[in-house]
């Protein structure tokens, strides 16, 4: 078989995967509408969402929380999988180096400090995990920033500002306390059409603008000097990669909160689903979505009780995270 007929073969299999994919997403968002404290025939699932029909539950209820849960683990997934692959380290996820939590922080001093509440909370969440991230760029940088002293240094910087959220907490009078909560864990309850416009406007935005250096990331994957070689501006994709990965996970936190771990497991699943076929920027937003929906879905009406989706993905990450980890060791890594 000659090169051009196996990589024919292999964009033609990469798109079916990623279709395959697309297709499991919508069924989960179909699955989430239908099934619930009560299940709701999906012709009347359709009726609604098509106006055809009135249904409050579809309408109200159950379309806000899976439109904005999709867009959020899809702005997670895709920011997680630029830092993965910007500083070719699984552990560079921007929950597990303090960007998340520097939204969290912010959010709970707003709202139990000064008494504030909605899209003026979200702000402030959004520019803080701005801020945090270039906190940690600059205290890691030494003539360059190695992925290894990133991950260490947000680290750090993530469990001091856990601590400041642990004392706010005991600070916080009791009408405010569930709101500062949801902060802390990741929650799509009280979710709302209106909050998914910004979430949907900063996944087309950031997200277009890593697709137009995804292959230039890809080619940073064999080093600064190799990608320098091929033509690549690596100052450029660098600054473009952590800003437009920093906005997509600061709206994602701002809207449902530090949903853990979907950044950090979207791109290793998807490179096993795609086995490592290409760019993972779309596939793990693909992933990111599903991860979100499968896990609130379970929260909501597998478990026996209700658990926010932050609590759900929490369990389903820490044992990855500790695999990493530990393989790592074994493998004689630095971490």
């Amino acid at each position: 078989m000659s090169l051009a007929a196996i990589r024919l073969r292999s964009r033609r299999a990469r798109r079916l995967r990623v279709g395959l994919l697309t297709l499991l997403g919508l069924a989960l968002a179909l699955l989430t509408l239908s099934v619930g404290q009560s299940v709701t025939p999906l012709p009347r699932v359709f009726a609604a969402l098509t106006g055809a029909a009135q249904d409050f539950t579809v309408s109200v209820l159950r379309l806000p929380r899976a439109v904005l849960g999709a867009l959020a683990g899809a702005c997670f997934g895709m920011g997680g999988v630029a830092f993965q692959t910007l500083l070719r380290n699984p552990l560079a996820s921007p929950d597990i180096i303090g960007i998340s939590s520097g939204a969290s922080a912010a959010a709970v001093f707003c709202i139990v400090m000064l008494g504030m509440s909605g899209a003026a909370v979200s702000l402030v969440a959004v520019l803080a995990g701005l801020g945090v991230a270039l906190l940690i760029y600059a205290l890691a940088w030494r003539g360059g920033v190695a992925g290894a002293r990133l991950i260490l240094v947000g680290i750090g910087v993530s469990a001091m500002l856990q601590s400041v959220v642990a004392y706010l907490l005991t600070q916080a009078p009791s009408w405010s306390l569930q709101e500062a909560l949801r902060w802390m864990t990741g929650s799509l309850n009280g979710a709302q059409l209106g909050a998914a416009l910004p979430l949907a406007i900063a996944l087309l935005i950031c997200g277009g603008a890593l697709l137009l250096v995804q292959r230039d990331l890809e080619a940073l994957r064999m080093g600064d000097d190799m990608a320098a070689g091929l033509g690549v501006r690596t100052g450029v994709t660098r600054l473009v990669t952590v800003c437009a990965a920093v906005a997509l996970v600061a709206f994602a936190t701002a809207a449902a909160g530090p949903v853990a771990f979907v950044a950090f497991l979207s791109g290793p699943i998807a490179a096993r689903l795609l086995r490592r076929d290409g760019g993972l920027l779309i596939p793990a937003a693909l992933t990111g979505a599903a991860l979100v929906l499968v896990a609130d879905f379970a929260g909501q009406v597998l478990l026996p009780a209700r658990y926010p989706v932050g609590i759900v993905t929490g369990v389903l990450g820490a044992p990855y995270l500790l695999l990493l980890i530990i393989r790592d060791n074994r493998a004689g890594g630095s971490l």
